[in-house]
C-alpha cells in the first residue's frame, strides 16, 4: 500500500450502490474491503474487479461485530427497497440499529471516519416539500415501512450521539431514490418494475392513479456526492441530502419508461400501498454549497443505460 493509499471499509458492498461505490474507490487507487451477507447483495455485481490485488471481499453480516483495520467506513449495508426490508423486518430494525453501533465502534476503535447511508424515508410522508435537512419528519412509527424508516432514523441518531459523546469524526446522507445498472431486477422499485415490466411487454404496475412524485438520480451521480461528503472538513458531519431535485410524478416516469423501451406495455392501476409518500424531493442546497455537488444525468439519459442493462440480463436469463 502507498503512503496516500486509503483501507475503506464498504459495509453492502456487494448491493447495487456498494458495488459501484467499490469499483469507484478501487480506480481511485483505494484498497478496498467489501462486506456482505448476500441477502440482497450478489457476487454478480463484483464480477469486474473481483480479482483487483487491492480488494478484499468477506462474507459478513454487520449485526455481528468484526475486526478490521481501515481509514474510512461506509456503512450501506441493509436492504433498501420494501420487498425485501418487509421480507424480514425485525432483521432490517437489527441491521440499521445494531449494524450501526458496530460501525461505529469499530471507527471509534480504529480511528477511522464513517459516513451512514441513511435515506429519504426519514422525512416519512412530508408535510414540508421540497425536503431540507432542518425537516424532522412525518413517519408513522409503527407502520408497514416503520422497520426501515425508523431503523435509519435511529441510526442517525446513534451517529451524531456517538460523535457528541465520543468526537468520533462521522458523515451522514440521506439518499433520495437512485437508480442504475446493478439493481436487482425483482427488488420492487419503481425504476426497475418498470423496465422490466416493459422489456417483457407485460402491464406496467402503477399503485394510485400515479400522481405521486418521485425525483430519480443516477448512481454515477449518488456515488460522487457519498465520496466528497466522506472527504469535506471535519466540521461539515451532515445529514445532507444527496438526490437529483428534479421531480416526475410516476405516471410520468412509465409513460418515458414505455417511450424509451418501446414496449407493447399498458398501464394498470392498483391500490396504493400503506404509508406510501405522496411526494419525495430533496432541497440539495446544503451539498451544492458545501460539497460542490449537484447531478449531471438527466433522467432520459440515465434511464436509457439502465434498460440497457436490463435487456442484456434478461436475454441472459435462462427461458
Amino acid at each position: 500500500m502507498t503512503s496516500k493509499q486509503k483501507t475503506i471499509l464498504v459495509t453492502g458492498g456487494a448491493g447495487f450502490l456498494g458495488s459501484h461505490l467499490c469499483q469507484r474507490l478501487l480506480n481511485e487507487g483505494n484498497a478496498v474491503i467489501c462486506l456482505d451477507n448476500f441477502f440482497t447483495g450478489s457476487k454478480d455485481n463484483l464480477v469486474t474487479f473481483s480479482d483487483h490485488p487491492s480488494f478484499k471481499l468477506i462474507e459478513h453480516d454487520v449485526c455481528q461485530s468484526i475486526d478490521l483495520q481501515m481509514d474510512q467506513i461506509y456503512n450501506l449495508a441493509c436492504p433498501a427497497s420494501p420487498i425485501h426490508y418487509q421480507y424480514d423486518p425485525v432483521k432490517t430494525i437489527k441491521t440499521n440499529v445494531h449494524g450501526a453501533i458496530n460501525m461505529l465502534e469499530l471507527a471509534q476503535k480504529k480511528g477511522a471516519r464513517v459516513l451512514q447511508a441513511s435515506t429519504s424515508e426519514v422525512y416519512g410522508d412530508p408535510h414540508v416539500h421540497p425536503q431540507k435537512e432542518e425537516y424532522w419528519g412525518n413517519v408513522n412509527p409503527i407502520g408497514i415501512r416503520s422497520c426501515y424508516d425508523e431503523g435509519k432514523r435511529c441510526a442517525e441518531t446513534l451517529f451524531f450521539d456517538f460523535h457528541r459523546q465520543f468526537k468520533l469524526p462521522i458523515k451522514v446522507a440521506r439518499i433520495f431514490n437512485t437508480y442504475g445498472p446493478r439493481m436487482h431486477p425483482n427488488d420492487g422499485r419503481v425504476v426497475s418494475n418498470f423496465i422490466v415490466q416493459a422489456l417483457k411487454n407485460e402491464p406496467i404496475t402503477i399503485y394510485g392513479e400515479g400522481t405521486q412524485t418521485r425525483s430519480f438520480c443516477y448512481y454515477e451521480d449518488l456515488i460522487e456526492g457519498l465520496i466528497r461528503l466522506m472527504n469535506s472538513s471535519e466540521e461539515m458531519r451532515g445529514p445532507v441530502n444527496l438526490g437529483n431535485p428534479n421531480e416526475f410524478t410516476i405516471r410520468q416516469l412509465a409513460e418515458l419508461v414505455l417511450e424509451l423501451t418501446g414496449s407493447r406495455s399498458e398501464l394498470v392501476f392498483h391500490p396504493l400501498p400503506g404509508d406510501d409518500p405522496k411526494q419525495r424531493k430533496p432541497d440539495i442546497g446544503l451539498a451544492v454549497k458545501e460539497l460542490g455537488w449537484k447531478p449531471q444525468t438527466q433522467l432520459r439519459d440515465g434511464l436509457l443505460a439502465t434498460i440497457q442493462y436490463f435487456d442484456k440480463l434478461l436475454c441472459s436469463l435462462p427461458g
